[in-house]
């Protein structure tokens, strides 16, 4: 019996965006606190880019070497995240979740935004969505046994 699962039956549907005004603090502190690492940057409820934690990360390297935990947070406190999010490979909520894993995997995405025709993020697709459509999958197949 084949079984044809697609993004928009994994995908999450209630996501936490950024608009571009707001800063990476806040962008760090909405991570921490959801215990997320992808952020979608909306304008309009369409999507512009996206943040995510490695991107944070690579910015407090680059400007802090030495460490100065509280000029970063000055610092991160008066940058938009319009200055750090970059441009998001996007999929639709049909794409076959088979195809989208293999993206995922090619690239090392650790998530992928999902949009309809008109850029409007409709949810996000990541890692540990396929991660619970394994372990249900093994449910299944233990269940048959």
């Amino acid at each position: 019996m084949a079984v044809h699962v697609t993004v928009q039956d994994m995908m999450t549907r209630s996501v936490i965006t950024l608009v571009e005004d707001d800063t990476l603090a806040e962008a760090r502190s909405s991570m921490n606190r959801s215990h997320i690492r992808h952020l979608p940057v909306v304008r309009d409820n369409r999507l512009v880019g996206l943040v995510t934690q490695r991107d944070l990360l690579q910015a407090s390297y680059s400007l802090f070497a030495e460490g100065d935990s509280r000029q970063e947070q000055r610092l991160f406190a008066s940058i938009p995240v319009r200055e750090l999010m970059h441009e998001a490979v996007t999929v639709s909520p049909s794409t076959p979740a088979r195809e989208a894993a293999a993206l995922m995997l090619e690239r090392k995405f650790g998530c992928l935004p999902v949009v309809n025709e008109g850029g409007v993020l409709l949810g996000i697709i990541t890692e540990a969505d396929f991660i619970q459509l394994a372990v249900r999958m093994l449910e299944a197949i233990e269940e048959e046994e």
